[in-house]
C-alpha cells in the first residue's frame, strides 16, 4: 500500500517565492513561482493574448492580475513595483485578495488537483525573536487552502526544514538558517528535535527597500541586480552594489546578534558534546562570498554554541522545500 501512495510534495511558501519539491526516482525536482503580482487594466484583447501566451493571470472586475514569474517582466515594462500576497513571512493584511492569489500561485507551482491521499508538507515561519506574534491565522489559512485543493496537509518550521534538507550527516543536529525575502528563520535542533526557533524581520526585502530608498531605484530592480550580479568579493563597481553591501552587512550583523541573544537566553539547551554545523540557505545567501562573510563575522563573535563549520546549502533556494519533502516522506 505504501508503495502505491502518490508522491508527497514539499512546499516552501515564502514571502518572495513559492517552491515545490517532489522526488523523481533518486533525484529531487523543483518548481518555483514568484510570490507576486501586477495589476493591469482589463480588456478582452489583453486577456486573450495572455491566454494564448500561457501567462498566469486572474480577471478581477476591471483589472487583470498577472501573477507568478511573469509579474516581474510586466512590472519592469510598466515601470511599477510588483505587489505581494505576503509580507515578512506572513499573509499581507493590506492585500484583500491575498488568499485567492496564494491559491493560484500554489496551483501554478504544484499543478492542478491532488491525487487521492497525496500529502503536502508546507513551511511556516517562527515567531520573531523576543515576540509572541501569533502565527495561528497564517498557518490555519494556508492549511485550509491546501485542504480545499484536496491534499492531506502537514506543516514544518522553516528552519527545521533546512536541517532536514542539509544535515542528515550529523543526524539532524545543528543550526539551520533560512534567509528569505521577508524573514531570516533560525532553528537549533538536536537529533531532529527543534530546541530553539525564531525569526528576524530583516532579510532580502529589507535590503531591497533600503537600497532603493538610498539610490532612487525601484525595489524590484534592486532585487534583480542583487540576484544577478551582486557579490561580496572585491570592490563594488557601482553605487547600487556598494549600497547592497552596506545593507547585507547590516542584515548579517543583526542575524548574528539575534542568534547570540537567543541561544544565550535559552533554558535547557542540550549538552551537545561537540561543535555543531551551521547551514545557510534561502535566496538571500546566494551572492558569491556570503558564506565567507558570515563565517568571518561569526568567528569574531563570542558565540554561546561551538560551531564546527559554516556551510552553504547544496541548493540554497530549494532547501526549505526539500526539507519539507523529507518530512513528508518520513511520515509515509
Amino acid at each position: 500500500m505504501k508503495h502505491t501512495d502518490p508522491s508527497p510534495i514539499g512546499l516552501d511558501i515564502g514571502t518572495s517565492r513559492i517552491i515545490a519539491a517532489q522526488r523523481s526516482g533518486e533525484d529531487y525536482k523543483f518548481s518555483a513561482e514568484l510570490n507576486a503580482f501586477v495589476t493591469i487594466p482589463y480588456s478582452s484583447m489583453t486577456e486573450n493574448v495572455l491566454k494564448k501566451e500561457n501567462v498566469p493571470h486572474t480577471v478581477q472586475n476591471s483589472n487583470i492580475l498577472v501573477h507568478g514569474n511573469e509579474s516581474e517582466r510586466f512590472a519592469d515594462l510598466l515601470d511599477t513595483e510588483t505587489r505581494r500576497p505576503m509580507t515578512r513571512g506572513l499573509l499581507n493584511p493590506t492585500e484583500p485578495d491575498n488568499v485567492t492569489l496564494i491559491r493560484q500561485l500554489i496551483t501554478s507551482a504544484i499543478g492542478e488537483g491532488a491525487k487521492q491521499g497525496q500529502t503536502v508538507c508546507f513551511s511556516v515561519p517562527a515567531a520573531p525573536a523576543g515576540s509572541d506574534d501569533n502565527l495561528t491565522y497564517h498557518e490555519a489559512t494556508l492549511r485550509q487552502v491546501l485542504t480545499d485543493l484536496g491534499y492531506n496537509v502537514k506543516s514544518i518550521n522553516e528552519g527545521l526544514a533546512v536541517i532536514y534538507s542539509e544535515l542528515e550527516s550529523s543526524n539532524y543536529t545543528g543550526i539551520g538558517v533560512s534567509c528569505g525575502g521577508g524573514l531570516c528563520n533560525v532553528c537549533l535542533a538536536y537529533l531532529s528535535v527543534p530546541v530553539v526557533s525564531f525569526s528576524i524581520p530583516k532579510a532580502g526585502d529589507y535590503i531591497d527597500s533600503s537600497a532603493a530608498a538610498v539610490t532612487g531605484e525601484r525595489a524590484n530592480r534592486i532585487r534583480i541586480a542583487k540576484e544577478d550580479s551582486f557579490h561580496f568579493n572585491g570592490r563594488q563597481a557601482d553605487k547600487i552594489h556598494q549600497v547592497l553591501g552596506v545593507y547585507y552587512d547590516e542584515v548579517i550583523q543583526s542575524l548574528l546578534s539575534s542568534l547570540k541573544d537567543a541561544f544565550s537566553r535559552a533554558h535547557g539547551l542540550p549538552r551537545l558534546g561537540r561543535p555543531v554545523p551551521l547551514v545557510l540557505s534561502g535566496g538571500s545567501v546566494m551572492p558569491q562570498g556570503f558564506r565567507d562573510r558570515f563565517e568571518k563575522l561569526l568567528r569574531e563573535t563570542d558565540f554561546p554554541i561551538p560551531v564546527s563549520d559554516v556551510r552553504l546549502a547544496e541548493q540554497p533556494l530549494f532547501s526549505t522545500a526539500k526539507g519539507a519533502l523529507v518530512a513528508a516522506l518520513a511520515d509515509r
